[in-house]
Parts: C-alpha cells; structure tokens; sequence
C-alpha cells in the first residue's frame, strides 16, 4: 500500500487513548486517518474510500445494537452486508478489530452473531489482541486463521506521566502507610463486577485486622445506577470515590496511589486498564479464565480469582498480606517493552502495509497480508 492512504476509523472517538496510539506511526508515515461515530456518518465515509484505502471496524455497538428497533437492525445488517462487498470489489482493504467476544449490552444477540461472520468472512485482515481470541470465540464464530493479525494491545507507558511519585499521589488521598489501596478505575458498568469486589472488600476487611482496607473507585457509571451504587456502598469499610470520568491528567494519581488495582469483570476478552495499570506498576488482579490466563499467567504482577465464585476469591486474594507484597518495578519491564506504544503502533502500520495486491472481481481474494505476529 503506498504511503498517503486514507484509513476509515470506526467508531473513531477522538479522545480514545487506543485510537490515537494505535495511529501513531501510520500517521507519521503519511496515513490520513479520518473517522465516523454514528452509522449514516459511516456509509457517507464508505463512499470517499478509493481503491487501496483502508476501512478499519473497530467497536460494533454502535451499528446493530443501538439501532432503534429490531427492524432497523435487521435493515442495517443487510446494508452493512452489502456495503463491505462493494468495498472488497472498489479495492477497499478492511480490518476488522475484535474487541469483544460479543457487546456488552446486547439488544440482539443473534443478529450480531450474523453480523460476525459476514465481518469473518469479508473482511481482509482480523486483529486479535489476545492469542487466544479464536477460541474465545469459536461457539461464535470460526474465525479465519490465514487473516488473523496478533498484535497486542499496547501499554500507555508515558503517555500520562507528570513525574508524581507515589508518596504524594498516596497523601493526595490522605492514605496512611498501614492502609492497603484496592483500585478499580474504568467505566463502572455492569459487566465488570464492581457489586462483587465491594463485597469482597468489605468481607476481607472483616477477616483481618492486620492493615485496614481502602477501596478505591475512579470512574463514570453507566448502564446502571448511580444512586443505587452508592446507596450499596458500606459504610464499615473505607470508600474513596470518584462516580464520575477521570481526566486524562488524574489518572496516574488514582493508579501510583493504589497497591492493587482488581478487575473483577463477569465477561472480558480484552482489558486496556490491565495495561494501564501495568504502564503505572501497580499489580492487577483478574477473573482466571482461559485466555487471560494464557495471556497473562506468567506476568509476576498479576494475580487470578475464580470467577465462578468471585466474591470468596476476591476476598481472600485481598486478605491476604502477600497479595500486598511489593512488586519490583523491573518484572514489568518485559511485558512493557513488548507492548509500548510506538512498538505497537509500527506493527500496526506493517500491517496496513501488507494489505497489497489486486482484487479479484468480486473482491473475495484482495490483498495478502503476511502473517504478524508478537515479536519478542
């Protein structure tokens, strides 16, 4: 692909940390990058991509299952379906981003279904973040292996640092240096199990008395709420709360502040504030399942809970003082260095540059994209 070639983001949130790092060395190379956030905006973008330009489907909430009713869903898919064929025969090379095994909030499960395997089978290149992703999904789809493009997802190292250290960001919140600092930072939305972890710290605090607990919570709710969230919150354990967005320059306060940051997620196929919270050196704790554990496993800071039974597994994780041990910073190095942002950011960019050749006249067999994988 020659050097100046549009790529077609969606849904393209100007504020997205993983968007703009993913963009970084396409950009720099001459890629003009340009976006849409709502379906119309995103058939008018289809219609300004040229032979060897780029559509890139990152979230697919926005096209099925925020459609008004079934029927415009219904309609939608049949749009879409018809859409990324004509895009395959003008030339077009489209990515496709698998965030999620399926949305979070689903309005129409078997139509995203659908909708799935038209992307696996239109699409010329699938990104996976996780090795495992194929898996994740195989009662979903069957995904493709000869497109599947593994890049990881990248860390945030550098991109929020100010040069705070941790005793200040921990004074900032009045914490005591006998208190241990459990974080959840993130949208608190429903799947992710935030109900769960207070339970666990709350039981966790009853069970020992050794170093009080301090549950800490940095983000915007949504999809439940608010007033029902904070109604639940104990008053027995000490709550430090921020219910609303967390600007970009007080994230790294919340992360250097805490000692453990929990993400007690009921359903997760990829996590950016596991990587945010590793570009800070804070230990993580996640749900122990298949591909998680494949992907993080052998990552020295990171812990797993039993998801079938998280509430018990959380709280016994927290009340346990080696949990709280210290992690030297050096056993994040690894996993950084293989994901820092420029890094991703240029196998990104190869990738773009791989999709070559010519399409057929149906548009089935355009480009070849070499196999991409983590590098070491």
């Amino acid at each position: 692909m020659s050097l100046g070639r549009k790529v077609l983001v969606f849904p393209s949130w100007g504020g997205n940390p993983f968007l703009n790092v993913l963009a970084l060395a396409p950009r720099a190379a001459g890629h003009e990058f340009v976006g849409a956030t709502t379906f119309d905006e995103l058939l008018r973008g289809f219609d300004a991509l040229r032979r060897e330009d780029v559509f890139h489907l990152h979230w697919t909430t926005p096209l099925l299952q925020q459609a008004s009713t079934r029927d415009e869903a219904v309609r939608r898919l049949a749009v879409l379906q018809r859409a990324f064929r004509d895009l395959g025969a003008r030339g077009v090379r489209i990515v496709w981003t698998v965030h999620n095994r399926l949305p979070h909030e689903i309005a129409h499960r078997d139509l995203e279904v659908e909708f799935y395997r038209v992307l696996n089978d239109t699409v010329h290149a699938i990104h996976v973040m996780s090795p495992a992703t194929a898996s994740a999904l195989s009662d979903i789809v069957a995904l493709s292996p000869e497109k599947i493009r593994v890049l990881p997802h990248p860390s945030y190292e550098g991109l929020y640092d100010s040069g705070l250290t941790p005793l200040v960001a921990r004074r900032s919140f009045d914490l005591r240096s006998d208190e241990r600092a459990v974080l959840f930072i993130g949208q608190i939305r429903p799947y992710k199990g935030v109900e769960e972890l207070i339970r666990a710290a709350l039981l966790a605090q009853q069970e020992t008395a050794s170093r009080r607990l301090v549950l800490m919570l940095a983000g915007e709710v949504k999809e439940m709420s608010r007033r029902s969230l904070v109604d639940s919150l104990p008053t027995e354990l000490r709550m430090i709360t921020h219910l609303d967005f967390v600007p970009d320059a007080d994230v790294e306060r919340w992360l250097l502040a805490a000692d453990l940051a929990v993400f007690p997620y009921r359903a997760i196929l990829n996590s950016g504030s596991v990587h945010l919270a590793a570009s800070f050196t804070t230990p993580v704790v996640l749900p122990d399942l298949p591909h998680l554990r494949t992907q993080y496993g052998s990552e020295p800071w990171v812990s797993l809970f039993d998801p079938a039974e998280p509430v018990d597994s959380i709280a016994a994780l927290l009340a346990d003082p080696r949990s709280f041990d210290h992690v030297d910073p050096s056993a994040f190095r690894p996993f950084l260095d293989r994901t820092a942002p420029w890094r991703i950011s240029s196998q990104y960019a190869e990738l773009l540059t791989g999709l070559t050749g010519t399409a057929g006249a149906d548009g089935a067999k355009l480009g070849r994209v070499e196999p991409l994988g983590v590098r070491p």
